[in-house]
């Protein structure tokens, strides 16, 4: 299959607005991506009767684990990357290099690959206060990637306050579209 369109990752942690990942690989596809998915192993769990559907939408199979040394990569390669939602716990492994999940470690390597990587955060106030937390967002910048939080990207609730439907999913993909130059 000859790919002439870019290729997105789309990666997702266990955050409410990964439950609307369906509509946001609609989104990109008609902007001009084909997307592939990757899922941390607690959001495939989320989104597991979905699955099928999403493997017809994007017509590749959503990876959540490493695959077999030997078997084939089934997944195009990708010119950018957006990880969203992005957790704490996605955040912090991402900066600290624990790639225990396949989303992760394809994140770390996207970053020494120069894969253009825009993350996302979705947490809460009482997550961000956390001390690790601005330190693991400040190394990502400074390893060239874009992480959306703030006014114009992800602004953080207070705990229980959160709105998925009202994630800036349009604002990820623009920045993404930024990342490669579209």
């Amino acid at each position: 299959m000859s790919v002439t369109r870019p290729v997105l990752y789309l990666f997702g942690s266990a955050a409410p607005p990964v439950l609307n990942l369906a509509n946001v690989v609609r989104q990109a596809q008609g902007r001009g991506w084909d997307v592939a998915l990757g899922l941390t192993p607690t959001a495939t769990s989320w989104l597991q009767a979905e699955l099928p559907e999403l493997e017809q939408l994007t017509g590749y199979p959503v990876k959540s684990a490493y695959r077999r040394p030997g078997d084939p990569d089934v997944l195009p390669p990708a010119d950018a990357v957006l990880f969203a939602p992005a957790t704490m716990n996605s955040i912090n492994s991402l900066a600290l290099g624990i790639t225990t999940s396949w989303v992760i470690g394809f994140a770390a390597e996207a970053i020494g690959k120069g894969i253009p990587l825009t993350v996302m955060p979705c947490t809460n106030t009482a997550l961000t206060g956390h001390p690790q937390f601005p330190r693991s967002v400040a190394t990502l910048r400074e390893a060239g990637v874009r992480v959306l939080l703030g006014e114009g990207g992800f602004v953080p609730n207070a705990p229980g306050q959160g709105r998925p439907e009202a994630y800036p999913w349009t604002a990820a993909l623009q920045a993404v579209e930024e990342s490669i130059g579209r």
